[in-house]
């Protein structure tokens, strides 16, 4: 996928004539057999899952779920990013997502199994859908010992679960902070449902998560 100034761009056709995109799935991922204890009133994930742009707008329509904020994870501490240099692909950074809860509502657990159930494939090395480079791996950013001892039982959960064909791949990787993406990517699909990209990734990733999980679907996007 090309994207430059700070847009997404795609041309669809063009691709599909030149290099035929591998169809995204869903899978019913299982319920979590190790969840994340809350430690206080609001909690924050760190999810990283390929474009920010669906796996925010997937989140953010998650009942308990106060706010989702696309930026930057996984590179070196201190380093200031942005869309420019993380799209370069040789920062370290991944195009990541911050999840602002309420864990009485939604937990720790129930996040990861919306995120591998319909947002991310753990089976994809270095890319997801049409975009490719280490600024695309899946990854998990624990933030707490009950985060990191949620995320490591479930990736072997699934690994055992037979619901892909390919190993898991998505690591856990040590949480060095995380940098907000600039204002024009922030809602980006409660803000341009037409768009391309969106239609033909996202849209429909939102859609599964809606029929598949229809008890934790709020029509209204968080803030």
């Amino acid at each position: 996928m090309q994207r430059s100034d700070g847009i997404c761009l795609v041309i669809l056709a063009a691709l599909a004539v030149a290099s035929p995109l591998r169809a995204e799935r869903v899978v019913h991922a299982p319920v979590p057999t190790v969840d994340a204890k809350p430690n206080q009133a609001l909690e924050t994930a760190v999810f990283a899952g390929g474009c920010y742009w669906g796996v925010e707008g997937v989140f953010s329509h998650v009942n308990g779920v106060h706010l989702v904020k696309s930026g930057f994870a996984g590179g070196p501490k201190g380093r200031k990013v942005d869309y420019e240099a993380v799209s370069a692909g040789d920062t370290g950074y991944a195009e990541s997502v911050r999840v602002t809860y309420d864990p009485r509502i939604v937990s720790y657990g129930t996040l990861l199994r919306v995120f591998f159930s319909v947002i991310a494939d753990p089976t994809t090395l270095d890319y997801q859908g049409p975009d490719h480079g280490t600024q695309y791996r899946s990854a998990l950013f624990p933030l707490n010992a009950q985060q990191q001892q949620a995320a490591s039982a479930y990736l072997a959960q699934l690994g055992k679960s037979d619901l892909w064909r390919g190993p898991i791949v998505t690591k856990i990787e040590r949480f060095t902070g995380f940098q907000d993406a600039a204002a024009g990517h922030q809602n980006f699909m409660t803000r341009n449902p037409r768009h391309p990209y969106i239609q033909r990734w996202d849209a429909p990733k939102l859609a599964a998560f809606k029929a598949m999980y229809p008890a934790l679907y709020r029509a209204r996007p968080s803030a």
